[in-house]
């Protein structure tokens, strides 16, 4: 048994002690949301706007995220107009204190289109926003999220960096894993549905020889598929890559019909079953990738 002093001693000692200031984050994506986890540790409070198995690119803006945002203290976008629906909640949360963070800002970004024309569907001005699947900008994502942690609670700095360091020691080691596995397969041949794959292929030096949709955002038409059919056919193309998000038809016809294979594979942590992280993700991406090349 304490005696009344020591437990008068304690709650003193508790009451008086610093407390462990929590960074309250929300991002745009998971895979964003497992970088900030990472990071941060216990030392952060992560919530996310869109799930694994949507389309980051097109979501039906509801109450709830601006909610999400309103006590929020940063907010983490992917950036390059993936998220074209984000100022809204952003407007709507009403939170003039809310930090938002554009990881874009230092990638090497791809297909920066020279002109801007409607009528090539949805064109991203600043570039192709998919970059976080070639793992070899998560460094730099990380710089970008320590930063920022770090600019909200100076005081744990070294934590957020020593954290962050430790997972990109990790990452790399396993990005040799896949470069080695994928290095045999270099120059195949593959087929994508949207152009979410353009920073995975040029890391793992796969050509991306056609996209099934015809533009951007717009869905294919029998005239572009049977043209899809005649490329595969003629290309030797054995895989054909489809976010889960998207109705396969179109996909599945093509291949039936060219003697390809539909890949479902995720852009996003979450988007199956077996992506519970980003490392797993990328893993099982690629191993699924692989398989079928050979």
């Amino acid at each position: 048994m304490r005696s009344p002093l020591a437990f008068i001693l304690i709650v003193l000692a508790a009451a008086i002690a610093p407390a462990r200031a929590t960074v309250n984050v929300v991002t745009s994506t998971p895979d964003l949301a497992d970088f900030v986890r990472i990071a941060g540790g216990d030392l952060v409070k992560v919530d996310y706007i869109v799930r694994g198995d949507q389309n980051p690119h097109y979501i039906e803006v509801k109450p709830s995220y601006m909610m999400k945002l309103r006590s929020a203290q940063l907010f983490f976008v992917v950036g390059m107009e993936l998220e074209k629906w984000a100022q809204q909640i952003v407007d709507g949360s009403r939170n003039s204190k809310l930090v938002v963070v554009d990881l874009s800002a230092r990638i090497a970004k791809l297909e920066v289109p020279t002109r801007l024309d409607a009528s090539e569907g949805d064109v991203h001005r600043f570039g192709n926003p998919h970059y976080w699947l070639d793992p070899r900008n998560i460094p730099v994502i990380m710089e970008e999220i320590v930063a920022a942690l770090s600019q909200a609670s100076p005081a744990d700095a070294p934590v957020f960096k020593a954290n962050a360091a430790a997972y990109v020691k990790r990452l790399e080691a396993k990005t040799r894993e896949w470069e080695t596995l994928m290095k045999p397969l270099a120059g195949r041949q593959i087929i994508t549905f949207h152009r979410s794959w353009t920073y995975f292929a040029a890391w793992l030096n796969l050509t991306v020889s056609g996209q099934v949709e015809p533009k951007p955002g717009v869905p294919p038409s029998p005239s572009h598929t049977a043209a899809m059919i005649d490329l595969v056919r003629k290309g030797g193309i054995k895989v054909i890559l489809v976010e889960p998000f998207y109705d396969t038809s179109a996909p599945e016809q093509i291949a039936a019909a060219a003697g390809a294979k539909v890949l479902q594979v995720p852009t996003s942590v979450g988007g199956v079953e077996e992506a519970g992280d980003y490392i797993s993700m990328m893993d099982y991406n690629v191993r699924t990738v692989a398989a079928a090349l050979k």
